[in-house]
């Protein structure tokens, strides 16, 4: 049996949020806000809470694993969309890679840390690339935050051109809220599910999660 959330703590997240969600569109034509709480649901677990901009809960990561070598990006009945796994070439270098579901034999995308001249000491670029929602159609995109946990980050197409923006979230009121309650706005046509496991590999490599 699923056990609902706490009510009280995710009104405080977010006002009016219910604890269930209907299947929601993973593309849409219009630009899409998200509320993530830094927070599993499960009692003394790892992960985070995402929710639309209805209220509902739509993806949720909650990881019991120290090392984080595998984490399930989930929707709300627990359904698996996304298995990130953590890879090492070499011995010495570190990448992930996203399958959907829990039975894919080809990884939909892969994600490895950008090395430059500033990336060490002021902002950290990551490089992902892969296929999409068509297996025929490939991607590249740049996730690049600066080393502050309160800054925001983005993440960015072969362009330049900034799909989607993470940052802490406002209240209606305008006060700043925790540094584990954030927002994401998605730009149209984008997958949705995709954009949030590449956003749970970021929070992974920076340890966040």
């Amino acid at each position: 049996m699923k056990k609902k959330p706490p009510n009280s703590l995710i009104a405080k997240v977010h006002p009016g949020a219910t604890s269930s969600s209907s299947s929601s569109s993973y593309l849409t034509s219009k630009q899409e806000t998200f509320t993530i709480w830094m927070k599993s649901l499960v009692p003394n677990g790892k992960g985070c809470t995402v929710f639309d901009s209805n209220g509902e809960i739509v993806y949720r990561v909650d990881n019991y694993s120290c090392n984080c070598r595998d984490v399930y990006l989930m929707d709300f009945n627990g359904e698996v969309l996304f298995t990130i796994l953590r890879k090492e070439k070499f011995k010495l270098f570190w990448f992930w890679e996203g399958y959907r579901s829990t039975s894919a034999e080809r990884a939909s995308f892969q994600v490895r840390k950008l090395f430059g001249i500033f990336s060490r000491y002021y902002y950290s670029s990551c490089e992902a690339v892969g296929v999409g929602l068509d297996k025929n159609q490939s991607f590249g995109y740049i996730i690049e935050s600066y080393r502050t946990r309160k800054s925001p980050f983005k993440i960015l197409d072969k362009f330049g051109k900034s799909i989607a923006e993470v940052k802490r979230k406002h209240s209606t009121c305008g006060v700043l809220l925790g540094d584990d309650v954030l927002t994401m706005v998605v730009e149209p046509f984008m997958d949705h599910c995709l954009i949030m496991g590449l956003f749970v590999v970021h929070s992974l490599i920076n340890r966040k999660m």
